[in-house]
C-alpha cells in the first residue's frame, strides 16, 4: 500500500470515529491513538507511524463496539431507506 492510500484510509478511520460518536451520542476513548501523536494530516510523518495509528484507533472503535453488545446501526428499518444508490 502507497502511504498515500494509507493517509486516505487513516482520514476514513478518523471519519468513522466521528460517525459513531455523532449517531450513538458515546465517545470512543482512543487514548492509545492520541498518545502516538500521529493524525492523517501529519503527511511528514512516515508510513509506519500512520498504519501503526490506523490500526490502533481502528482496534479501539471495535473494542468500543463490540463492548456495546447492541445493535447500533439498523439501517434497513428506517423508512426512505429502501434503495441505494451506487456512483461508479
Amino acid at each position: 500500500m502507497q502511504k498515500e492510500e494509507l493517509l486516505h484510509l487513516h482520514m476514513l478511520m478518523v471519519h468513522i470515529k466521528k460517525f459513531y460518536e455523532t449517531t450513538t451520542g458515546e465517545s470512543i476513548e482512543t487514548s492509545r491513538y492520541v498518545g502516538l501523536e500521529v493524525s492523517p494530516v501529519h503527511i511528514h510523518k512516515n508510513k509506519k507511524s500512520h498504519k501503526e495509528a490506523l490500526l490502533v484507533l481502528g482496534e479501539e472503535i471495535v473494542d468500543r463496539m463490540r463492548d456495546q453488545k447492541r445493535q447500533v446501526f439498523d439501517m434497513a428499518t428506517e423508512p426512505g431507506l429502501k434503495s441505494v444508490a451506487v456512483e461508479h
